[in-house]
């Protein structure tokens, strides 16, 4: 079950945010126009900023909530983030890329969980590679499995396929859709209506800062 309610007031030419959302639902994708505050809510969700008041829960786990003066650290809220721009280290292989994820959340290593994540991802031929001398959909198979082998609650994707070409999109969207296949609970952006039907039924659309989807069932 996820829970959000997000209130972020105006200022410094910032849009106002106000978000209710609460859904049992494993994945749900948010769509709208650039400058919406679709990436402001999952940076919000992530603990990478902080609303005015409200409140995020996972499975009732509470990540925040401005009543009770919760706000858990962002490295301790097992929340996977993968940018549209990958976020790779180029000073790291790919393997080291990958670890770094469970480096920081402080996770002991769990080898076949490693091992289950490269092989869904394909990657495995990848490991001692430079991150330089990857294409577009290869640094986007690293940055989804760095943030998966942190074992995530909520796996957040901020339009991850907005920065690829037509062929570079063929090749990572099967990956994708392989990941809602097996449940992974994922908060997903997107503009396309296309790639957002064939992972998520559940679409929320914000527009300038509002979004609502309340389930009760």
């Amino acid at each position: 079950m996820l829970t959000l309610r997000l209130h972020r007031a105006a200022r410094h030419g910032l849009i106002p945010i106000d978000v209710t959302i609460a859904t049992a639902r494993e994945s749900v994708a948010l769509s709208g126009p650039s400058g919406a505050g679709k990436t402001t809510i999952l940076k919000m969700v992530a603990g990478l900023e902080t609303p005015n008041d409200g409140h995020i829960s996972i499975n009732g786990r509470i990540l925040f909530d401005s009543q009770s003066n919760i706000n858990m650290p962002a490295w301790q809220r097992q929340i996977g983030f993968v940018f549209q721009d990958h976020r790779l280290f180029p000073h790291l292989n790919v393997k080291n890329n990958i670890g770094y994820g469970r480096i920081m959340s402080r996770l002991r290593r769990d080898t076949p969980h490693e091992d289950r994540i490269i092989e869904m991802l394909a990657i495995g031929s990848l490991l001692n590679r430079d991150v330089d001398d990857l294409s577009g959909g290869e640094k986007q198979r690293v940055a989804i499995a760095r943030a998966l082998i942190a074992k995530p609650q909520l796996l957040l994707l901020d339009e991850p396929m907005s920065s690829l070409d037509e062929a570079r999109k063929q090749e990572i969207a099967p990956y994708l859709r392989r990941l809602a296949q097996e449940g992974v609970p994922m908060l997903y952006v997107s503009h396309d209506l296309d790639e957002i039907a064939a992972l998520t039924g559940c679409v929320v659309n914000v527009a300038k800062g509002h979004a609502q989807l309340i389930e009760t069932a």
